[in-house]
């Protein structure tokens, strides 16, 4: 079992950056890999970032690539998810999620039901 908390959200304008952080305690070296999903209002959960367990390895969902960058701390304790040109259309609810069976990023990314454990989750509001 693991436990994931996320914070870092807020209320910002269009253009400006937020960083997410996650929490990780309880089992995290059966952590395999890492990503951070996305639900917005009315719409479905969508996976934006993934991260290998080494940290060496990340991928991203089109509609945020080249914007958002997810990073680990070297203790691995803490996943970060750092937010640029933020949009109106990236308001959701943010949660960091765990993979304890070793999928691919590439299907981790396409997958947001794979995941074993997932945190509460952080509110993003981005107003125009």
């Amino acid at each position: 079992v693991v436990q994931l908390v996320e914070s870092g959200g807020g209320s910002v304008q269009a253009g400006g950056s937020l960083r997410l952080s996650c929490a990780r305690s309880g089992n995290i070296n059966s952590v395999q890999s890492m990503g951070w999903l996305r639900q917005g209002p009315g719409q479905e959960r969508e996976v934006i970032a993934v991260i290998n367990r080494g940290g060496e390895e990340t991928d991203y969902a089109d509609s945020v690539k080249g914007r958002f960058t997810i990073a680990q701390d070297n203790a691995k304790r803490t996943l970060f998810l750092q937010m640029n040109a933020l949009k109106p259309e990236d308001t959701a609810m943010y949660y960091c999620a765990a993979d304890f069976r070793g999928f691919s990023l590439r299907w981790l990314l396409r997958h947001p039901d794979s995941y074993n454990f997932r945190g509460q989750g952080t509110q993003v509001t981005v107003s125009s």
